[in-house]
């Protein structure tokens, strides 16, 4: 009888371990979870192609990394575009906590800060993330197109540059996805695609040893295929426009824009998404 009590209890046992096996899912998403120590470089046209290269399950561990992006409004182009690919993010509102996964917000909704005013967004953002700093994984700023010009690149280079040293030394583990700044369609020197390029060029010198630099600026140009006498601006297939407006900002008006279309937003947002990946593989 005891022989035979052993016998069911080992056959029990053998069952609940192979039950455990047969469901790795419920096991690795755990662990597969994780970020990562990540993978520093420059996510540029490529990283539309790599990301749909990527495994389902390898793309969803983004979404349970606690991620920080503000923006203004090339920003929800690129919300929209990351919604239509599946990743949506979560309204982020001055004074929230980072812990919802994907969170996204506007500078003139957390700061009530307009377009033209890099030192008060830079200020804001790092505020933010420090309000967070046990919750926060990931934080993405990006400029505005009308918040650098030749007159303040080079200051803009200093305050943002401080901002970055300052959250890595104060949170632990941080990591920042830098982007380079959106350019309008005009490539007249008073429209400042030219100073967005050195700010877009500093950004890649400076950081991508460390981090991840979404190339914004090569998806918008086509790698540079629109430009005038070496200016780059964004490429009249990527602009909004009657044929492919945004959802949020509908269609530019003027050479001095540079919002993003619909069908456009959701290509160039899979590089973006790729950019979170890199930074927490």
């Amino acid at each position: 009888m005891n022989k035979i009590a052993t016998i069911l209890l080992c056959i029990l046992c053998f069952a609940c371990n192979k039950t455990t096996s047969d469901n790795p899912e419920d096991e690795n998403n755990n662990n597969n979870n994780e970020i990562g120590s990540g993978q520093p470089g420059v996510v540029g046209t490529a990283g539309v192609t790599t990301w749909d290269l990527l495994a389902d399950a390898e793309k969803n561990r983004i979404k349970g990394w606690n991620t920080l992006f503000l923006h203004q409004s090339v920003g929800q182009d690129l919300e929209e575009g990351c919604k239509a690919n599946g990743f949506a993010w979560e309204y982020y509102g001055n004074g929230d906590k980072v812990n919802k996964g994907l969170m996204g917000g506007i500078f003139v909704d957390v700061g009530n800060i307009a377009n033209g005013n890099p030192y008060e967004k830079i200020r804001v953002f790092k505020e933010q993330i420090l309000n967070s700093k046990e919750e926060v994984k990931i934080g993405v700023f990006k400029f505005g197109y009308a918040d650098i010009d030749d007159e303040n690149y080079s200051q803009v280079e200093t305050a943002y540059k401080k901002m970055v040293e300052e959250l890595k030394s104060g949170i632990n583990g941080f990591r920042m996805v830098h982007v380079t700044p959106p350019l309008v369609f005009s490539v007249e020197p008073y429209d400042g695609n030219g100073a967005r390029m050195k700010v877009g060029q500093w950004m890649k010198t400076t950081f991508a040893g460390n981090d991840v630099i979404f190339d914004l600026q090569a998806l918008e140009s086509n790698d540079g295929a629109c430009q005038i006498n070496g200016v780059w601006h964004i490429c009249a297939e990527n602009r909004n426009s009657a044929s492919d407006p945004s959802d949020v900002n509908g269609v530019d008006t003027s050479p001095g824009q540079g919002h993003i279309g619909k069908k456009a937003g959701q290509r160039i947002a899979k590089a973006l998404l790729m950019s979170m990946y890199n930074s927490g593989k």
